[in-house]
């Protein structure tokens, strides 16, 4: 018996929900319930997270979530408990299967069965943003080689586990050559520890466009946190609908299991609402306590189910439906097929020793680091490149000198373009002459110059090298 942590949230949460557990309980599903209170109600009586910590403590001593869809009120600095729950539980790989139904759920992509894996905890959904001139605000995209080898070594281990040929790795890494180059690098060497699976590479754009066209040539495809969220609402619409989606998001020790809907507001209450999302979820849950034939036979059911025709309003169509059926009713057609399998799409079979191994991260050996320069991001209202840095080289120190000026990245000075547009935001770049390296002392007496020069100095970036290696962009055009 698996004692898990339920909460019901807003909207048509309530409906799923209960609808979800009815199906799961009836199929022998073997777990006791703490249920708890998050969402809008909680949001609305003062608690800007949407939780209480009470709650938190339930969470964390059951160590498995099963959440339905909440509602975030609008204004009033509240913030998302999805993304709270991921990052406070350390809830670092999301997992959301892809598969279309056809021919009994409309689709264009018939063959289509692909696994999303996106890391959940960083990337630009670390929230870091300033406004730091009049024109111009910064959102921070923080990388980090822990994050990127335990999701690609997750993505690969699924891989081994569940049978999949191949995983796919998705970057903006000829832009971002910085970050997106360090998840990209990561992924190619965990890949050389599985050579029975196929792996590659594409830049995300016209990797996007390449699985909202053919999708059937992905397998698993594991990719950063803002590519995978939207990478994955795509893909489940593509399958057939965002509605028939879960989504499982796994840590070290807890875990969360959802759909990948909202809460739908403007449904709730009417016993329209498709459960399938959340019992997808459930089923990943279930496996992921170790109850394989109690998700297979579930799993088995609702496929069953569907082929059946018997569809809730979302993915019901003439000609393919057979009847269309409320929250409750499909539910319980659901709990009738328990037992039966599909005869026409693919019936699952879970192995019982689907175990992961997931090593926790070991810290590498400390490169060499050594600072070689900084950089001064000041707020200028003028516009000339020239007469900035006429300004700049006023406050540098005997063998410091001024190497360049950008503006939003672009290399405006040395030999910039009169073309190029300029915002009130500029990055100086300060550098020794003669090759050798920068003091933390020296950086103290450039901004102290710049204090007295009058110069608005908004932050600083220490520029480093890592064992002789660059650990920072040139600019644009550089």
């Amino acid at each position: 018996m698996t004692r898990i942590t339920v909460a019901k949230g807003d909207g048509i949460g309530p409906e799923i929900m209960n609808a979800t557990l009815e199906i799961i309980k009836a199929a022998g599903a073997q777990i006791e319930i703490d249920e708890i209170e998050v969402g809008e109600k909680v949001y609305l009586s003062g608690n800007t997270s949407g939780i209480a910590s009470e709650s938190w403590d339930i969470i964390r001593r059951n160590k498995i979530f099963l959440k339905a869809p909440i509602t975030t009120p609008q204004g009033g600095g509240y913030k998302s408990l999805n993304v709270t729950t991921r990052k406070f539980l350390g809830l670092y790989s999301n997992v959301r299967p892809c598969m279309s139904l056809h021919p009994f759920v409309e689709t264009k992509h018939p063959k289509m069965d692909i696994v999303i894996i996106r890391e959940n905890e960083e990337d630009l959904y670390a929230g870091i943003e300033h406004q730091q001139t009049d024109e111009v605000i910064q959102c921070l995209k923080l990388i980090s080689r822990p994050g990127c080898e335990k999701i690609v070594r997750y993505a690969f281990e699924y891989a081994k586990v569940y049978g999949r040929k191949k995983v796919t790795c998705f970057t903006k890494d000829n832009i971002m050559k910085q970050t997106d180059g360090l998840f990209h690098q990561v992924f190619d060497e965990i890949a050389l520890e599985y050579p029975e699976i196929e792996n590659e590479h594409w830049i995300i754009d016209i990797g996007a466009a390449k699985m909202a066209d053919t999708p059937e040539i992905f397998d698993v495809i594991v990719t950063l946190n803002l590519y995978g969220d939207v990478l994955s609402d795509i893909a489940a619409q593509i399958a057939g609908s965002v509605g028939l989606a879960g989504s499982a998001n796994i840590g070290e020790e807890c875990a969360m299991f959802e759909a990948i809907h909202g809460s739908a507001p403007r449904r709730a209450g009417q016993n329209m609402a498709n459960p399938s999302g959340l019992l997808e979820g459930a089923v990943m849950m279930l496996n992921h306590i170790g109850q394989t034939e109690i998700a297979e036979k579930v799993q088995n059911a609702w496929l069953k189910t569907i082929e059946d025709g018997i569809h809730t309003y979302d993915i019901f169509k003439e000609g393919i439906s057979k009847q269309k059926v409320g929250t409750k009713e499909f539910a319980q057609a659901v709990i009738t097929n328990l037992g039966n399998k599909p005869s026409i799409l693919k019936e699952v079979s879970f192995s019982k020793d689907a175990v992961l191994n997931l090593p926790k991260y070991v810290k590498k050996p400390s490169a060499k680091k050594e600072l070689v320069g900084v950089d001064l991001f000041v707020d200028w209202k003028g516009t000339d490149p020239d007469e900035i840095a006429e300004k700049m080289k006023r406050i540098i120190l005997e063998n410091i000198n001024l190497t360049m000026i950008t503006n939003r990245g672009i290399k405006v000075w040395p030999e910039g373009f009169k073309e190029t547009f300029c915002t009130d935001h500029w990055r100086c770049r300060f550098k020794p002459t003669n090759g050798s390296l920068m003091t933390k002392g020296q950086i103290i007496a450039l901004l102290s110059n710049a204090q007295l020069s009058k110069i608005d100095v908004i932050k600083t970036e220490n520029l480093y090298e890592f064992d002789g290696k660059a650990g920072y962009s040139l600019g644009q055009g550089q």
